[in-house]
C-alpha cells in the first residue's frame, strides 16, 4: 500500500530545516523540501565615559607671630594683640589657654587685655594663644606676665656730718625681695661713693662745705622711683679727732651658710676702742672687743636686714660704718618629676619649679637635651613632639637653675619615646554553620609587652582570649544571622588601639543542586540511558540515589546514571521514579517521572531528507553535529528521539512501529548543543 503525506514546510529559529520524507509501507511516498540551519552568536556592548574626584583645597595652616611683654605694674593697663594671617584668606578665630584672671581676651583679634590689681601681683604662667582657619591652627609658644607691685623708695638721709666722720645712707623700697633694682644719683658729693645695686651713698668728707640738689631713683627695669632732692652740710668736727672704722661688710648670706664680717678701726694712741651695733640680725651675734657680726641664718630666717649701723668709741668720740644690709637668701632648691616616657606623634611637656621667690631672675641650663626637645632658659620648660624615627631612650638628662649666686639642679632622668601602639589584622567576614571560626590580631609591641585585650559585641557562639585577642568559635544553625560592630582593642597600660568594627556573617551549608529531563518513553528492546546534571559546594563529593527504580533498568549512584534495555515482559508504564543528589550534609531531587515502556511493532517508516549546509543568515553550517528524528501517534506528541550523531545521513527508518497513525519530524543540531526548529511534519498509516 502506498501512502502519500502531505508536507507542510516550517523555518526554524536558529536552524531551519526541510526534509523530503519517503515513508514505505507496502508502497512508498516521497515528498521534498529544503532548509538552512544557522549558528549561535553572542554579542556584545560597551559604554566609555568619564570621571575623576576632585580633593577639596588645603587652606594650609596660619601663622602667628609676636612678642608680648614679660611684665605689667600692678594698676597700669596691660596689652599684646598677636599677628596672624592665613594665605587662603579664610576667617581666623583665636583661642587662648591658661589667661589671668585680671584680663580679658577677643577671639575676633588674638587680643590680651586688662589691669591688674595690687591683689594679683605674681606670676601667670603657660599663657598660650592659639589661631585657627577652620582646618589648622597654629600657636604662639607660651609665655608669662608677671605682675609687679608699684616701686616705691624711701628714707630720711641724714642732712650733717662732720669732717672726717663717715657717712651713710641708704634707702629702701617696697620691690620684694630678689628683685633686681638698679640706682642712679645726681649730683653726687666728691667725697661720696655710691652703690648702683643698693643705692647706699657713702664716704668720709674731708672738707666743710654744702652740697645740695642730691637725687637717688631706682628702677626695676619696668618703672622708677625718685627720693625729694636733698643737701648734705659738712662740718667742721669740735675737739680731738675721732676714732675711725672701715671695712665693706657682705649684703648677703644663703641660709645654712656662715656669715663673717669684722671692720677695720684706730682711734687716738692709748685709747681703748669699743664696738656696738644697732639694728643686729636675730639671727647673728656681736663682739664688742673687735665688732666682729657673725651667724648661721635658717632658712626660716630668709629675708633682708637693713639699717645695720655698726660703731667704734674711744669712750670720748665715736665714728660708724655705713649703715648697711644684710640679705638671707633660702637655699635655692629645684624641684619636679618629669614623665619618663612619651608616645611618638604626642606632645611632651616638663617644667620644674622652685623655691625662688617671685621676681627673682633665674637662668635654667639642661644637659643632654634631646634633638626633638626644645628648652627655655627663662622658665626651665622642656618640650617637643618625637617623631616615630626618634624612638629610643635619652638618658642622664639634667636641668639646673641658677639665681646668680648659687645652683642647684634636678636628680638626673631618662626619657624614652616608644612607638604608637597599633593593631592590625583582617578578621573573616563569613563562616558556615558548622564550620570553625578563628581570627587573632598582631600588635606592633615589642616581644614581651604585657598587653591586654577586649572585645565589644562578640557573638554568643564565640570565645575571646585577653591574653591575645583571638576570636574563635563555631557556631550551630541556630546561630545563623549577621553579627555586626565587633570591635577588638589592645592596651599597654599606657595606651590603646583598636581594630575598626567589623562584621560575622553566619550562613547556612550550601545545597548541592540537580537538573535534566529524563526521556518518558523507550520501546521494547531499545536501550534508555539518562544522566542528570549535579552540582556541590566546593570540595564535596556528590553521591546520587533512585527510588522506584524500574526492574529493567541499573542505577550508578557516583553519577546518577538511569539505563537499561526493556524486554517484551517489561512493556507498560513505571512511574515515580525519584533521582536525588547529597553531599553528605544536605540533598536534592529532581521532580518524580515516569518511562513508558511501549511494545514493539513490525511497521516501519522510511524517512529521507536534503542535508543542510547553511545557516539562517546564508552563512555556510560548519558545525553540524547530526539530527534528532522525532515520532509519536500526535503531531502534538512527538516525544520518542532519537539521536543520529552523523551529521552526513539523509536517510533512517523507524521500526517496530505498532498499527495506527504516526507522525514524524526532523531537527538538526550543531556540535554546541544548538537545535533548530523542526522541520515539516509528515505522518504515515501503520496497519
Amino acid at each position: 500500500m502506498v501512502c502519500s503525506v502531505a508536507v507542510r514546510r516550517l523555518r526554524a529559529c536558529c536552524v531551519a530545516l526541510a526534509c523530503a520524507l519517503t515513508l514505505v509501507a507496502c508502497g512508498q511516498a516521497t515528498s521534498t523540501g529544503s532548509g538552512s540551519a544557522a549558528n549561535s552568536a553572542t554579542s556584545s556592548a560597551s559604554s566609555t565615559g568619564s570621571g575623576g574626584t576632585s580633593t577639596p583645597s588645603d587652606p594650609g595652616t596660619p601663622a602667628i607671630s609676636g612678642t608680648p611683654p614679660g611684665s605689667v605694674v600692678a594698676g597700669q593697663s596691660y596689652t599684646f594683640t598677636p599677628t596672624a594671617s592665613d594665605a587662603s584668606g579664610a576667617a581666623l578665630t583665636f583661642t587662648a589657654a591658661n589667661l589671668p584672671p585680671w584680663a580679658s581676651f577677643s577671639n575676633s583679634s588674638g587680643q590680651v587685655s586688662g589691669t591688674p590689681t595690687a591683689a594679683s601681683v605674681g606670676t601667670f604662667a603657660n599663657i598660650q594663644i592659639t589661631v585657627s582657619n577652620g582646618q589648622a591652627s597654629a600657636a604662639l609658644p607660651a609665655f608669662s606676665v608677671t605682675v609687679v607691685a608699684p616701686l616705691a623708695i624711701s628714707g630720711a638721709p641724714a642732712a650733717s656730718v662732720t669732717v672726717g666722720s663717715g657717712y651713710s645712707f641708704q634707702p629702701t623700697t617696697s620691690a620684694p625681695p630678689g628683685t633686681v633694682l638698679t640706682f642712679s644719683v645726681q649730683n653726687l658729693p666728691a667725697w661720696a661713693s655710691f652703690d648702683a645695686s643698693t643705692g647706699q651713698l657713702a664716704g668720709t668728707p674731708t672738707q666743710t662745705g654744702s652740697f645740695p640738689g642730691i637725687l637717688i631713683a631706682v628702677t626695676d627695669g619696668v618703672q622708677s622711683s625718685a627720693l625729694p632732692a636733698f643737701a648734705i652740710t659738712v662740718t667742721s668736727p669740735a675737739g680731738p679727732n675721732p676714732p675711725t672704722i672701715a671695712g665693706t661688710p657682705a649684703t648677703s648670706v644663703t641660709a645654712g651658710s656662715l656669715y663673717g664680717f669684722t671692720p677695720t678701726a684706730s682711734g687716738p694712741r692709748g685709747t681703748t676702742l669699743t664696738f656696738s651695733v644697732q639694728n643686729l640680725p636675730v639671727w647673728a651675734s656681736f663682739n664688742p672687743a673687735s665688732g666682729t657680726l657673725s651667724g648661721s641664718p635658717t632658712s626660716a630666717q630668709a629675708g633682708s636686714y637693713a639699717g645695720i649701723l655698726i660703731g667704734v668709741s674711744d669712750g670720748t668720740l665715736s665714728a660708724s660704718l655705713p649703715a648697711f644690709s644684710i640679705k638671707v637668701v633660702a637655699a635655692l632648691t629645684i624641684s619636679g618629676a618629669p614623665a619618663t616616657q612619651v608616645v611618638a606623634g604626642k606632645s611632651y611637656a616638663f617644667q620644674p619649679t622652685t623655691n625662688a621667690p617671685a621676681g627673682s631672675a633665674l637662668t635654667f641650663s639642661i644637659q643632654n637635651r634631646p634633638v626633638w626637645a626644645t628648652f627655655s632658659a627663662t622658665t626651665g620648660m622642656l618640650a617637643g613632639t618625637p617623631t616615630a624615627s626618634q624612638s629610643g631612650t635619652y638618658g642622664n638628662i639634667v636641668i639646673s637653675v641658677s639665681d646668680g649666686t648659687q645652683s642647684v639642679a634636678l636628680a638626673p632622668f631618662a626619657v624614652k619615646v616608644v612607638s604608637a601602639l597599633t593593631i592590625s589584622g583582617n578578621p573573616p567576614a563569613q563562616v558556615v554553620v558548622g564550620n570553625s571560626y578563628s581570627f587573632q590580631p598582631t600588635t606592633n609591641a615589642a616581644s614581651g609587652s604585657t598587653l591586654t585585650f577586649s572585645i565589644q559585641n562578640k557573638p554568643g557562639w564565640a570565645s575571646f582570649s585577653a591574653s591575645n585577642g583571638a576570636l574563635s568559635g563555631t557556631p550551630s544553625a541556630s546561630q545563623a544571622g549577621t553579627y555586626s560592630n565587633i570591635a577588638i582593642s589592645v592596651s599597654n597600660g599606657t595606651q590603646s588601639a583598636a581594630l575598626a568594627a567589623f562584621t560575622i556573617t553566619v550562613s547556612n551549608p550550601a545545597k548541592p543542586t540537580i537538573s535534566g529531563n529524563p526521556p518518558t518513553a523507550v520501546n521494547v528492546g531499545s536501550p534508555y540511558a539518562f544522566t542528570p546534571t549535579a552540582s556541590g559546594p566546593s570540595g564535596t563529593t556528590l553521591t546520587f540515589s533512585v527510588q522506584n527504580l524500574p526492574g529493567w533498568a541499573s542505577f550508578n549512584a557516583a553519577n546518577g546514571t538511569l539505563s537499561g534495555t526493556p524486554a517484551a515482559a517489561s512493556a507498560g508504564s513505571y512511574a515515580n521514579i525519584l533521582i536525588s543528589v547529597s553531599d553528605g550534609s544536605a540533598s536534592a531531587s529532581l521532580p518524580a517521572f515516569s518511562i513508558s515502556v511501549n511494545q514493539v511493532a513490525n511497521g516501519s517508516a522510511a524517512l529521507t531528507w536534503t542535508p543542510v549546509t547553511k545557516n539562517t543568515n546564508g552563512s555556510a553550517l560548519t558545525d553540524l553535529a547530526g539530527y534528532h528524528v522525532h515520532y509519536g501517534t500526535s503531531p502534538n506528541a512527538m516525544n520518542t528521539v532519537v539521536v543520529l550523531a552523523n551529521p552526513s545521513l539523509t536517510k533512517y527508518v523507524v521500526s517496530n512501529l505498532r498499527s495506527g497513525t504516526w507522525y514524524f519530524g526532523i531537527a538538526a543540531y550543531t556540535t554546541t548543543g544548538v537545535e533548530s526548529a523542526m522541520s515539516n511534519v509528515g505522518s504515515k498509516s501503520i496497519n
